[in-house]
């Protein structure tokens, strides 16, 4: 396992961390003994950094990574999240009030005394827009309830706005082989204010694993049954946005410049490693079996030029219509 630092926290952490959604949730059928067998495998791996939130099984996800913790002496930074728990998810819910309540549920879930990153959970845009928001979230960090503090975003402008508050340590964004236009502009933005990057959704919700067909069916929870027939109300997210059926087709595509014994989904992370300014990819597992593969990509040569070149060229042809000029 490689490292890389986390922005201007200090930390260094693992260029494949562990996504903690599907353990906690919205992924289907899920076995506690079985999700905490794959956050052993992903410490035996190196991996040092584990990100999850509050609604992820509504502290679920979390109580099973302070278990972890429990039981582990590696040093383990966990991020957790904010906010989605609002009803109705307003920017106005956004306040002092709601932050501090948030946060003292992630502080009892997750067993500690002082979260080591919070970020806010998709906010509305409006949120990016309202100082006092960044205001309540220092005075969090006065008060010793988090030691930094960041955003999880769904479009580029938000990420832009967002590292204009200078404590915003880390951004969490889509960015995948389906998702190029974080690095258009914002990289180069947030390498110059030294921001962390959290590549979210690194494998397209399983897409870019290469195991999923036109006959793939999906657990009534599942989070994936969101967008598989092109629903407009999450097209940014599941899938990375993509239509199903062209997903299958850039994936089929991409499938050619896999070097020989690199599975796709290690194809797809190491893709990401290529930018430098991304400080760590954090896809999600269950099972013992998906982290040791995806923590393999840390260790491969980087990708050819014209490997980097086919995926940009697929991307063109086939997905930039879709997605980029959304976020």
């Amino acid at each position: 396992m490689h490292y890389r630092t986390l922005g201007r926290t200090g930390w260094k952490v693992s260029e494949i961390s562990f996504g903690a959604w599907a353990i906690g949730s919205a992924w289907g059928s899920v076995d506690d003994a079985e999700s905490l067998a794959a956050l052993e495998k992903a410490i035996d791996c190196g991996v040092n950094f584990i990100d999850t939130a509050d609604v992820y099984g509504m502290g679920h996800s979390e109580r099973l990574i302070a278990q972890l913790k429990s039981e582990r002496k590696e040093e383990i930074v966990v991020a957790t999240k904010a906010g989605r728990r609002l009803s109705p998810h307003t920017a106005g819910g956004y306040n002092e009030k709601n932050l501090a309540a948030f946060i003292e549920d992630s502080l009892r879930n997750l067993g500690t005394g002082c979260l080591d990153l919070v970020q806010l959970h998709c906010p509305p845009t409006d949120v990016y827009y309202t100082p006092e928001v960044f205001g309540a979230l220092d005075r969090l960090v006065e008060a010793g309830k988090i030691r930094y503090y960041g955003v999880s975003v769904e479009r580029v402008e938000e990420a832009l706005k967002a590292i204009e508050f200078p404590n915003v340590q880390t951004v969490q964004i889509i960015f995948n082989c389906f998702r190029h236009r974080p690095a258009d502009l914002f990289f180069e933005q947030a390498r110059k204010k030294q921001v962390g990057i959290l590549a979210r959704v690194p494998l397209a919700s399983g897409m870019l694993t290469d195991k999923l067909t036109r006959d793939s069916q999906f657990a009534a929870d599942d989070h994936r049954n969101f967008n598989r027939h092109g629903e407009a109300f999450d097209v940014g997210e599941t899938f990375s946005g993509v239509d199903y059926e062209t997903a299958l087709e850039a994936v089929e595509e991409i499938r050619q410049w896999l070097p020989p014994g690199v599975a796709m989904a290690q194809f797809a992370l190491r893709w990401i490693l290529m930018f430098d300014a991304v400080t760590c990819a954090i896809p999600g597992a269950k099972r013992p079996s998906q982290v040791a593969d995806n923590c393999a990509a840390s260790d491969l040569p980087p990708l050819s030029e014209q490997a980097m070149e086919a995926i940009r060229g697929i991307y063109d042809a086939k997905i930039r219509a879709g997605v980029h000029q959304r976020w």
